[in-house]
Order: C-alpha cells, then sequence, then structure tokens
C-alpha cells in the first residue's frame, strides 16, 4: 500500500497563508507524489473557519504542545486570543490524516499552526526560534512523522524506508 502523506495547502499552490498567498511552487517532487494520489491537501486553518486573509498570529510563552496543552496561547496582532480556533484547526487536520490512512505530513515552517522546525517568536517582530505549531505538535504526538517544507528530500527517504519495510514483511 502507497503511504499517504498530509500536505499544506499553501505547498500546492493554494492561495490560503494569513496574507493571501502561496508559499512557494509546485516542484517536481509533490507533483509526482501527487501525480501517484498520495497526497491528501489540507488547510488547518480553513478546515477551522478561519478567513483568507486573516490577521498574523503567533505563539505566546511556548510552542504548539504547550497550546495544545492550555499552557500557552495563540494571540493575533492585535492582541486577540485565537487559541481556540487554532486547537480546532490541529484536531481537525489529525482526523483528516488518520481518516486518509496519513503516515507523514509535509507542513510550512513558522506558522503556529504547521510550523516544525521553527516558529515566530510571540513578539510579532519576525524572529523565529526553535518550536513546533499545534498541527505539527499534535500530529507527531499521535504517531504521524511531520517534515518541513524544506524537507521533501528527508520526506521521500522516510517513505521509500517506510515502503521497503512494509514490503519486506
Amino acid at each position: 500500500m502507497r503511504s499517504k502523506i498530509l500536505v499544506s495547502a499553501c505547498l500546492m499552490g493554494f492561495n490560503v497563508r494569513y496574507n493571501g498567498t502561496k508559499k512557494g511552487s509546485l516542484q517536481q517532487t509533490l507533483a509526482y507524489l501527487q501525480q501517484e494520489q498520495r497526497l491528501v491537501i489540507h488547510c488547518p486553518e480553513l478546515a477551522a473557519g478561519l478567513p483568507v486573509p486573516r490577521s498574523p498570529a503567533e505563539i505566546h510563552d511556548g510552542n504548539g504542545k504547550d497550546v495544545m496543552g492550555g499552557a500557552a496561547q495563540i494571540v493575533e496582532d492585535s492582541g486577540q486570543d485565537v487559541t481556540a480556533h487554532y486547537q480546532l484547526a490541529a484536531w481537525l487536520a489529525l482526523k483528516t490524516a488518520q481518516s486518509e490512512g496519513c503516515c507523514a505530513a509535509l507542513l510550512t515552517d513558522g506558522s503556529p499552526t504547521c510550523g516544525s522546525q521553527q516558529i515566530y517568536d510571540g513578539t510579532f517582530s519576525g524572529v523565529q526560534r526553535p518550536g513546533m505549531g499545534v498541527t505539527a505538535a499534535l500530529l507527531e504526538a499521535n504517531g504521524i512523522r511531520v517534515f518541513s517544507h524544506q524537507q521533501i528530500a528527508e520526506l521521500v527517504a522516510f517513505i521509500e524506508e517506510r515502503e521497503q519495510t512494509d514490503d519486506s514483511m
């Protein structure tokens, strides 16, 4: 059975980011994976009902795991607490990944939702720090391996190794 991958809609060319843009262009590897019907395209924020465009939001005093545990908040640049919307986004992404049988996710780094390596520091100054967003943290906690948009080669290697192991059983 071919491994499925949850992928951020903005990486696939959809203008769904907070500022109404997409993140990069469809790369050859993603096009190939899409042709093989391995990709489950999903935007957690849209699934949770957040608008496009929307105000920038960052995790304040923690990371995605802290937010999901109720120990940190996600706030917009206006100061409005939008934690519940982003928690819902994470749960909906997990539900989608599980229902589609995804073993991995390719998400946009930096986002308070999808960041897997880096998130913004909560000051709206453009400074990033190591950490995961809410969706990345929840997926990882539930056994779905998360890769940033800069780790496509690592994702492909993970899938190939996983499928080799499955074929040898």
